[in-house]
């Protein structure tokens, strides 16, 4: 009988399935992959996102706290000029009077003590001028002032520094008033601390009224307004 060769059927089989099952491996490694780098991606997106919007977020607090900051010094300067206002129409109106005042004392002390009782010497009162201060204390207390210009507030610290040493002398004469009153048989005493006072005040006058006139309009420039917009 003759041989029949048969053909190894299942080594073929053998060779014929190795390299498939490779290559579906190979394609099953590559998705793996393909999904870390677009997970990846997805964090990186995602970071950058919520770092953007942080960023956005505190960018617009300061905005917001900014705006705050000048509605805050805006409403204090509109306080100061109008207490400036009133604080020079109250100087402005007793200038004159301490003016002749120190004069009138001034020639009565000048003449010979026996013949001073001939000289007229009129008081009509002390008439110190009389300051507000309710928006610098309330400047302080809110302490809006860091909010102004530093210039500007170093300007308005001292307009009211020199009030405060006009108001003190205007304390100590009113004070002396009633150690020296004024209608008493000899009134020497009394015109002679009045001099002083008004000596010292006719100083104070003309240096307020000067420190009002330059400081109003850094006011009206801070608030980009013009001397004509000015309420009065």
């Amino acid at each position: 009988m003759p041989e029949v060769h048969l053909p190894h059927l299942d080594d073929d089989e053998e060779a014929d399935a190795g390299p498939p099952s490779e290559v579906h491996t190979g394609q099953l490694a590559r998705p793996d992959a393909n999904q870390r780098s677009k997970s990846l991606l997805k964090i990186g997106l995602e970071v950058l996102l919520i770092s953007t919007g942080v960023f956005l977020g505190l960018m617009g607090e300061q905005w917001r706290e900014r705006a705050r900051h000048h509605e805050v010094a805006e409403a204090s300067l509109r306080r100061f000029r109008e207490e400036i206002l009133a604080n020079r129409k109250a100087v402005a109106a007793v200038k004159d009077y301490h003016t002749t005042t120190k004069q009138s004392l001034d020639a009565f002390f000048a003449a010979d003590a026996r013949t001073r009782s001939t000289h007229d010497v009129t008081v009509r009162g002390i008439q110190p001028a009389s300051f507000e201060r309710t928006a610098w204390d309330l400047a302080l207390m809110t302490q809006s002032l860091t909010f102004v210009d530093p210039s500007l507030a170093f300007a308005l610290s001292r307009i009211y520094t020199a009030q405060q040493g006009y108001a003190d002398l205007s304390r100590g004469i009113l004070q002396a008033m009633y150690l020296l009153p004024p209608m008493s048989e000899n009134p020497t005493p009394f015109f002679g601390a009045l001099s002083v006072y008004y000596g010292d005040i006719v100083y104070y006058d003309p240096k307020l009224l000067e420190l009002y006139d330059e400081i109003l309009p850094q006011i009206d420039r801070a608030l980009g307004e013009s001397p004509a917009e000015r309420p009065r």
